[in-house]
C-alpha cells in the first residue's frame, strides 16, 4: 500500500512490534509447561487451541484497542472486528499449535496489516528462540540472538537444486498432495513440519520454496509481508493473490517460482 504516509507507516511498525512483544509475554509461560491442555476446534479431525493461543490474541487486541482503535481486526481465535480506517490487522497468535503442544520451537506469532490488496507489513515472531522476522515499508530483517540481520532470499533458480517445505505430508486434499509431489519430485530436498518458520527460512535465504494448501488468511498474510519484503514472491497455485488463503506457494525469486508454478497450475483450485 504505497499510499500510506510516513507517519502512519512508523505508527504501524511500532504497533506491530508492541503486539509481538505482548504476544511473547503471554505465550512463553505456557510453552513446555507441564499440564498444558488443548481443546479441539475440529470435531471431524484435530485442530488444537490452547490458553496460550487465546491469551496471545487478547494481548495483541489490547495493544490495538489502545493504539489503533479505528483499524479492523481478523484473528484466528476471536474472529473479525470492524474498523473505519481502511486497514485490517490479521493475527494468528500461534501458527503451529500442534508443534507448540509438542514442545518444538517451530511455531510462531503471525501479524500483518494492510488493505484489500493484501499486507503492507508482516511479522513472523518465534518467542522461544527470540527471533523476529519483519518485512514491510522497504525493510526486511531478523532481530535475534545475533542482533539484526538483513533478510534476502536465495538466488538459486534451478528447481533440481531446490529445498522445498510443506507443513503436513498429506498437504491437503489428494489433488493438493499430487500438486506438491509434482514439484517435490523435481527438487533436491523435501522437508516437512515447520509451520510458519519455513516461510521465515525462505526470507532468510535458506529455503527455496514453501508449498501449502488449505490455508486461512491469518496463516499466510504475515509470511507474505516478510517473504515479499525480502525479495521473494508469494501467490496461489494459479499465480494469483494468496492473501485470502487456500493454496499458496512462497518462492525465493521469480524464476524458481515460475518453474514450480508450471507444475502446480494443473492442480490449482
Amino acid at each position: 500500500m504505497s499510499d500510506i504516509d510516513p507517519d502512519t507507516r512508523s505508527a504501524l511498525t511500532t504497533t506491530a512490534h508492541l503486539m509481538a512483544d505482548a504476544a511473547r509475554a503471554a505465550i512463553l509461560p505456557h510453552f513446555r509447561a507441564q499440564g498444558l491442555g488443548a481443546d479441539n476446534k475440529d470435531q471431524s479431525g484435530y485442530d488444537p487451541v490452547t490458553e496460550a493461543d487465546r491469551a496471545a490474541e487478547r494481548a495483541m487486541r489490547a495493544v490495538l484497542a489502545e493504539r489503533r482503535p479505528d483499524d479492523a481486526i481478523l484473528g484466528e481465535e476471536y474472529g473479525s472486528t470492524a474498523g473505519s480506517s481502511g486497514l485490517t490487522w490479521v493475527l494468528d497468535p500461534i501458527d503451529g499449535t500442534r508443534g507448540f503442544i509438542s514442545g518444538t520451537p517451530t511455531w510462531g506469532v503471525l501479524i500483518a496489516v494492510g488493505g484489500e490488496t493484501g499486507p503492507a507489513l508482516g511479522i513472523i515472531d518465534q518467542p522461544y528462540i527470540g527471533e523476529r522476522f519483519f518485512g514491510g515499508f522497504g525493510e526486511a530483517y531478523c532481530e535475534g540472538p545475533q542482533g539484526r540481520v538483513a533478510l534476502w532470499t536465495k538466488s538459486n533458480t534451478a528447481l533440481e537444486k531446490a529445498i522445498v517445505f510443506t507443513t503436513f505430508p498429506e498437504v491437503g486434499t489428494a489433488q493438493d498432495r499430487a500438486g506438491f509431489e509434482a514439484v517435490a519430485q523435481k527438487a533436491q530436498l523435501t522437508r516437512y513440519g515447520m509451520d510458519c518458520y519455513a516461510y521465515a527460512l525462505v526470507a532468510s535465504g535458506q529455503v527455496d520454496l514453501v508449498i501449502e494448501a488449505g490455508l486461512n488468511a491469518y496463516d499466510i498474510q504475515g509470511p507474505i509481508g516478510v517473504v515479499q519484503a525480502a525479495g521473494g514472491i508469494v501467490t496461489d497455485w494459479a499465480g494469483g493473490p494468496a492473501h485470502h488463503g487456500g493454496q499458496a506457494i512462497a518462492a525465493a525469486n521469480a524464476q524458481i517460482h515460475a518453474s514450480a508454478l508450471a507444475l502446480l497450475k494443473p492442480f490449482a483450485r
